[in-house]
C-alpha cells in the first residue's frame, strides 16, 4: 500500500535557529568577525526615542551585507529573502518572530536616516581595522585602480547643461539626486575662490546630474568610478573612494584615499602600483615627495612630434635654463605655464630661418621644446620601468582588477551619495569574504 505524505500541525515546537545554520556557514564567520560595538555610538544617533519603534539600523546594515555578500541587488527581494531563509534570519538576529519590515519602510529609511551620516564608512573601517589586527596587512605594497560603473540614469534624457537647467527650473518638484545636485552647486558657488572656473560638462543628465558622461567602455554613457586603494599583500581594500567617472578624478581621488588611510590605519606604503593614466609628472613627483616609490608607466607623450626630432635630440643645462640644439645654438626659457606644469624653450625665428637641418627639426617659424616641471620626478620613475620590484608590483596589481570584476553589472546607482553607498558596502563585503577565508576556524 502507497503511503501518503501528511503535514501534522503541532501546537508547540522545539526549534532553535542557530541548530539550522552549519557551523561553517559563511554567515557564521562573518557575524564573528563583525564588530558593531565600535560603532554603535555612530549608531544612536540614528535611533528614534518618540513616537513609534524605528527600523533598527543595525539589522539594516545586516540585511545589507547578505545582499551584498549573496548579490542580492533588489530591495523587495532582499526583504523577501530575509523573511524565508533561516540563515538570513540568524544573521540579522530576527529569530523565528521577528518582524522585517516591507520595502518601502526599508527603502525610505535607508535613503533618509542613513543618507546624512557616515555610517557606511564607519563600518567599512571597522572592518579594515579587524583585517591590520589579524596581520593580513603588510603596509609595503599598495595598487591602486578605477573601475566605471553604470549610472542609474537614462542616456536619452540628457543635454547641454544650461538646457537640463531651464528644464529643472519649470518643475516644482525635482528628484532626490537633482536636489542634492542644485545644494552643492549652490554651496560651491558661494564659497569658490576668484579664478578660472572649470569647464563645464558637455552632456549632463536630467535625473542624475552628479554622473559623468563617459567614453571609457566604449558607447557614451553616464557613470560613476569606484576607486580602490589595495594592500596587495593579501589583496585587502584600505579604502574606497566614490567620483564622477572622469580621468581628473581618478588622481584626486587616490590622493584622498591615501591621505586618509594613513590617518585611520597608519597605512603609508612604500610602493605604489598603477596603470599609465596615474602617470602625472605632478602626481609622480607628489609621491616621491613622500617617499613613496611609484611603479607607474609614464603618461609621456614626448615622440608625438609627427616625425621631427623629439626632445632626445636636444641637450638640457639645467643650471642655464635652456636648451642646445644639434646645429649648438641656445634656445633658452622663453615661457612657462603655471597651469599646464611646463617650460617652453626657443630661439629666435632668425636663427632657426637659417638653419641647414630646419625641415628635418620643425614646420614652424622657429622650434619649441616644452619640459615638464616635474621632468625629475618622471625622469626617476622611468628608470625604474626595468627593475624586477617593478615587475613584481605590476603583477601584483591584477588583485585589484579582479575585485572590479563582479560591479561591473548594473548596480542601480544614483546620485553620488547613492553611489558611496553602494561602493562602500560593496567593499566590506569583499574584505570580509577575504577575511573569513583567512581567518582559522
Amino acid at each position: 500500500m502507497m503511503g501518503r505524505l501528511e503535514t501534522q500541525e503541532n501546537l508547540f515546537y522545539q526549534f532553535r535557529i542557530a541548530d539550522h545554520v552549519p557551523q561553517d556557514h559563511l554567515l557564521r564567520r562573518i557575524d564573528w568577525l563583525l564588530d558593531f560595538d565600535a560603532i554603535r555610538h555612530e549608531l544612536a544617533d540614528l535611533y528614534r526615542h518618540t513616537g513609534r519603534p524605528s527600523v533598527d539600523p543595525e539589522l539594516m546594515l545586516r540585511m545589507l551585507l547578505v545582499g551584498y555578500l549573496y548579490g542580492i541587488r533588489s530591495e523587495r527581494r532582499l526583504v523577501e529573502e530575509v523573511h524565508l531563509n533561516l540563515a538570513y534570519r540568524w544573521f540579522c538576529k530576527l529569530g523565528l518572530e521577528g518582524r522585517v519590515r516591507d520595502r518601502s519602510t526599508f527603502s525610505k529609511n535607508r535613503h533618509g536616516r542613513f543618507a546624512d551620516g557616515d555610517i557606511m564608512r564607519s563600518l567599512f573601517e571597522s572592518v579594515v581595522e579587524k583585517c591590520v589586527g589579524f596581520g593580513f596587512v603588510g603596509g609595503a605594497d599598495a595598487a591602486i585602480d578605477g573601475s566605471a560603473i553604470k549610472a542609474d540614469a537614462n542616456m536619452d534624457r540628457k543635454d547641454a547643461p544650461q538646457e537640463i537647467e531651464k528644464l529643472w527650473s519649470g518643475k516644482e518638484q525635482v528628484q532626490r539626486p537633482v536636489a542634492e545636485y542644485l545644494a552643492k552647486l549652490a554651496d560651491t558657488d558661494e564659497t569658490a575662490p576668484p579664478g578660472p572656473k572649470k569647464k563645464p560638462p558637455k552632456y549632463l543628465s536630467e535625473t542624475d546630474p552628479e554622473a559623468a558622461w563617459s567614453l571609457k567602455d566604449g558607447p557614451g554613457r553616464f557613470s560613476y568610478e569606484t576607486n580602490y586603494l589595495i594592500d596587495t599583500d593579501h589583496g585587502i581594500i584600505m579604502d574606497v573612494e566614490a567620483t564622477p567617472a572622469r580621468l581628473s578624478q581618478e588622481i584626486i581621488a587616490t590622493k584622498t584615499m591615501l591621505e586618509r588611510s594613513a590617518k585611520q590605519h597608519d597605512f603609508q606604503p612604500d610602493r605604489i602600483a598603477a596603470d599609465g593614466s596615474y602617470g602625472t609628472g605632478s602626481f609622480l613627483a607628489w609621491l616621491l615627495k613622500r617617499n613613496v616609490t611609484p611603479h607607474i608607466p609614464v603618461l609621456d607623450r614626448k615622440h608625438q612630434t609627427n616625425g621631427k626630432y623629439d626632445i632626445s635630440h636636444f641637450q638640457c643645462d639645467a643650471e642655464r635654463y635652456s636648451f642646445t640644439c644639434l646645429e649648438g645654438h641656445e634656445m633658452p626659457l622663453r615661457r612657462i605655464k603655471k597651469a599646464d606644469r611646463i617650460k617652453s624653450y626657443f630661439a629666435s625665428k632668425e636663427t632657426c630661418g637659417a638653419c641647414p637641418i630646419r625641415k628635418a627639426c620643425t614646420d614652424a617659424p622657429f622650434r619649441t621644446v616644452t619640459r615638464h616641471m616635474d621632468e625629475d620626478a618622471r625622469q626617476t620613475v622611468r628608470d625604474l620601468k626595468h627593475t624586477w620590484q617593478n615587475d613584481e608590483s605590476r603583477r601584483r596589481r591584477k588583485k585589484v582588477e579582479m575585485l572590479f570584476a563582479h560591479l561591473k553589472r548594473h548596480l542601480g546607482l544614483r546620485g553620488l551619495k547613492g553611489a558611496k553607498e553602494e561602493f562602500l558596502l560593496a567593499a566590506t563585503a569583499q574584505n570580509l569574504k577575504r577575511l573569513a577565508k583567512m581567518v582559522p576556524s
